[in-house]
């Protein structure tokens, strides 16, 4: 059961400087009150696993922008015994799609189809993907593991501020869809904060999967449900897609870094490569040297991220579908010949850079990091792609959909939401994987834990992710630190740098002017929500990002 502990550590602030640390599990995520059921969950004398399962359930609940049932993800674990696993859990085209679903007849993209309306939903992962976690790494049974959640849904919490500002948000693109108003409304009026949110569809929904595993989602009752969702508003979902769907254990992508081993995902998650690649560009250089936030150090890290997903648009998508060359991207080999062209002097044109030559052969995301004593350690990134995804509820079930099928090329180099180009590897197939940015990381030294981490932020998930693990390893930040400083994105097309405030100092912009870097942007939109945990001095450190409402929590 939720302590009541837990109303004290909301009204804290967690500090730059100061991460919250316990000896015996720490959980970060985007919601103090998940963060607190997995810490619960970890007291009954779950793992971590139970506990990153438990909280992925709850997250559905407390942080709907985009915690989710509805959508998918990808899992990197680190098991006591030091052995590292990934899960993919990502969503899959249904069956009834093809490659040229949003096309019109003049071969133009049709505007919001893939992104607005149930055609936008892919079948989703998520429910499939916490199971099989649990079913082959936890401890605890499926009931107590979804109790928290459940609660949580049916007897309701107190909305806090953010949230309720969110709800009135949506109210303009959730005005066609009455369940959704239903939900996300007080009876057509506004909440406030501090009223209490009861979702007992949700509950309903919940108490099939905690009775019934993944038949309490995938068929019966909560199948029909979404099917018949599907049948409403024209989409394709059906209950055979739903029936046939399966995560998949990948290999994990390793890297190197100065010394750290670096675990990440593999295809269909864009995220491990990139980050794998991006490090071998930058470890010949002296980057400690360089100093944090140095136009020297932001110009040579644009380039290598230039040049990277320059390399993401090319080749990377669905390994089931597409031959993904992983091993080249990674080597650092292949990352030495792909950044001998680099000038520290002068910026290249994403126009001129093309993909890399191999040698034969949303903005809505959620990340929450969990470790505890044993050294189990979870990275789970999910997803409904835009925040409260497609923004339609499932009538009677009570939960949101994605609009994952934007993530797919919908037509080649024509950028989707974010701005990212796809070709050929990422074309909508029946049964397929959508490419994604989501890029959950552990990193281990000699074998030991050292950090956990992830990031929301669509496109800007990967580089949020590099800056965390370049804090970490080459300024040695704590872990708190390493998440809370500014940050910047750049990702090849468009030729834009995107800093944080803060990110850069006026005369530092100069420098990179100078340089030839042309659309420099200062915004005040944040970038990620790196939730992640540590292990240090002996203790095992949570920092929830401060760009989001929310508190490590740790025992």
């Amino acid at each position: 059961m939720l302590t009541i502990a837990f109303l004290i550590l909301t009204s804290l602030a967690q500090g730059l400087d100061y991460p919250v640390a316990g000896a015996h599990g720490a959980v970060a995520s985007s919601s103090t009150l998940a963060s607190q059921v997995g810490i619960d969950i970890m007291k009954q004398g779950g793992n971590a696993i139970d506990a990153a399962v438990a909280v992925g359930f709850a997250l559905a609940v407390t942080h709907p922008t985009a915690g989710n049932i509805g959508g998918g993800g990808f899992a990197v674990i680190r098991t006591s015994k030091g052995t590292i696993i990934t899960l993919d859990f990502r969503e899959t085209a249904p069956a009834k799609s093809h490659r040229d679903m949003y096309i019109d007849e003049s071969g133009q993209v049709i505007e919001d189809l893939s992104t607005k309306g149930h055609l936008s939903t892919g079948v989703p992962g998520t429910v499939d993907g916490l199971l099989v976690l649990l079913e082959k790494h936890g401890s605890l049974s499926r009931e107590q593991v979804l109790q928290p959640a459940i609660m949580l849904a049916e007897k309701g919490f107190p909305l806090s501020r953010v949230l309720v500002s969110e709800f009135k948000n949506l109210h303009g693109s959730m005005s066609s869809y009455p369940q959704s108003m239903k939900i996300f409304s007080n009876s057509g009026k506004p909440y406030e904060a501090g009223d209490v949110w009861i979702q007992r569809d949700l509950a309903a929904t919940l108490k099939r999967i905690a009775a019934n595993g993944r038949d309490g989602f995938y068929t019966g009752e909560t199948a029909d449900l979404i099917v018949a969702e599907m049948e409403r508003g024209g989409g394709i979902v059906s209950r055979e897609d739903l029936t046939n769907y399966k995560s998949m254990w990948r290999e994990p992508v390793k890297g190197s870094y100065r010394g750290y081993e670096i675990w990440s995902m593999s295809p269909p998650s864009s995220g491990g490569v990139l980050l794998v690649n991006m490090l071998n560009m930058l470890e010949p250089f002296d980057v400690s040297g360089m100093g944090w936030g140095s136009s020297a150090l932001i110009h040579m890290m644009i380039e290598a991220e230039r040049r990277a997903y320059a390399d993401r648009a090319q080749y990377l998508g669905d390994p089931e579908f597409s031959d993904i060359p992983v091993a080249e991207l990674t080597s650092k080999a292949y990352a030495a010949q792909r950044f001998s062209d680099f000038d520290a002097q002068k910026a290249s044109k994403s126009a001129e850079i093309g993909h890399g030559s191999l040698p034969a052969e949303s903005t809505e995301t959620t990340h929450f990091s969990v470790a505890d004593k044993a050294g189990n350690a979870v990275a789970i990134t999910t997803t409904l792609n835009w925040g409260y995804g497609n923004r339609i509820v499932v009538t009677g079930a009570g939960f949101l959909l994605n609009n994952e099928m934007d993530d797919f090329s919908a037509k080649a180099n024509t950028p989707n939401t974010y701005g990212l180009i796809g070709r050929k590897a990422n074309e909508i197939q029946p049964g397929k994987r959508m490419l994604s940015s989501m890029t959950p990381t552990i990193v281990t030294k000699d074998g030991k834990p050292v950090l956990v981490t992830g990031s929301p932020g669509g496109s800007t998930i990967i580089t949020t992710v590099l800056q965390v693990v370049m804090n970490t390893i080459d300024f040695g930040y704590n872990v708190s630190h390493s998440v809370s400083v500014p940050r910047f994105h750049h990702q090849w097309l468009p030729d834009r740098v995107v800093f944080e405030t803060r990110c850069i100092s006026a005369d530092g912009l100069k420098a990179l002017e100078a340089r030839g870097h042309k659309e420099l942007q200062i915004s005040t939109w944040r970038i990620g929500a790196a939730n992640s945990v540590s292990y240090r001095d002996g203790l095992i450190e949570a920092a929830s990002d401060p760009r989001r409402d929310a508190q490590g929590v740790a025992y």
